[in-house]
């Protein structure tokens, strides 16, 4: 069972002003944008009749992204490209990361010919940091976890005129986050078949709000939105209940990719009209997930198997209220692969 589950009551339509934030159109330009680049190609999709008592669902492997590994190689780089298109010049970018956003960042800095800073928490093992040096990023270290580090590559931004590169959201931060976003909704402008349900985990809620923007554009209202946190960090249905974001105390969570206790601004607002219900999973639950998918040969961390760990984990109840069974097709996001960068 899930450890929570939230039916959203503010749930609403679609809107002109959401398609200006997020959907086909701006998936569509960020798509023709990594076209031309030798490293693009669509991610492919694994079928799994039956898995939590569906039709199918269908898995958007992300674990090859761009030789980068997760759908985040979509995001930071793309807004980094957008960045030195618009403004030029060799000023520094800069960001924080516990895992796949600095890859990125590195990633479209390294194209761009600009340097790149990223700053990692004491935490972060070394063999990330030889990661993020061979995409030519300086590395920096500051503070014991990934806040402290957020907070340090801010500092640097206003103290010395970098680019701040955030893949979260805040009064006064939303023009950078929301391009970071863009490109992550081209891996759902790759996909051809039409779901019943979305099956989307989060952290700051980046990847679900592009999810649910693209398919309300795309698919209209009938698909189901699902947004799957860790029981340890969920900042985001706690924000959905306040009906305004709010911070969580949180508690230890193995799913590092997915423990944030703040979401986006501009995640939570769209996800607060557009998302059909909030659920929280465990850590066993999310192993379980991605052990249960590795078997069928869909290889995936536990944040990449979330999505799958909250369609296993839903309560008759809530797959009433969705009106999920074995005629549903439900899309998941395996946005990594098994081995993940703490």
């Amino acid at each position: 069972m899930a450890i929570m589950e939230y039916l959203n009551p503010a749930r609403a339509p679609y809107t002109a002003h959401d398609r200006a934030l997020i959907g086909i159109g701006h998936a569509r330009r960020a798509r023709a944008h990594f076209a031309g680049r030798p490293a693009y190609r669509p991610t492919p999709v694994h079928t799994l009749p039956g898995l939590g008592g569906t039709r199918a669902a269908y898995v958007k492997d992300e674990s090859g992204r761009m030789g980068l590994g997760s759908f985040k190689a979509l995001g930071g780089a793309y807004a980094v490209h957008l960045l030195a298109g618009r403004d030029g010049g060799g000023t520094p970018f800069v960001c924080a990361s516990a895992g796949n956003h600095g890859l990125s960042v590195a990633s479209g800095a390294a194209e761009a010919g600009v340097e790149c800073f990223v700053y990692l928490s004491d935490g972060v093992p070394e063999e990330f940091a030889q990661r993020l040096r061979a995409l030519g990023a300086r590395v920096r270290r500051d503070g014991g976890d990934y806040d402290a580090s957020m907070a340090a590559a801010l500092r640097a931004a206003q103290e010395r005129g970098w680019r701040l590169v955030a893949d979260s959201s805040w009064e006064g931060y939303t023009d950078v986050p929301l391009d970071v976003m863009r490109g992550y909704s081209v891996l759902f402008d790759e996909l051809t078949d039409t779901p019943t349900h979305v099956f989307v985990q989060a952290g700051v809620g980046g990847l679900a709000a592009a999810a649910a923007g693209y398919v309300r554009d795309r698919w209209g209202e009938r698909p189901r939105i699902v947004v799957v946190e860790p029981e340890g960090a969920p900042c985001l249905i706690e924000s959905a209940r306040a009906g305004t974001p709010v911070r969580v105390q949180g508690a230890p969570t193995t799913l590092g990719r997915l423990d944030c206790r703040e979401p986006s601004l501009i995640a939570h607002r769209l996800l607060h009209r557009l998302a059909d219900l909030y659920l929280t999973i465990t850590d066993d639950q999310a192993a379980a997930a991605a052990a249960l998918l590795a078997g069928r040969g869909v290889a995936l961390s536990g944040c990449g198997a979330a999505g799958a760990a909250g369609l296993l984990a839903l309560s008759p109840a809530a797959r009433t209220a969705l009106a999920l069974d074995d005629t549903s097709r439900v899309l998941l996001v395996g946005t990594e692969g098994p081995v993940e960068p703490k």
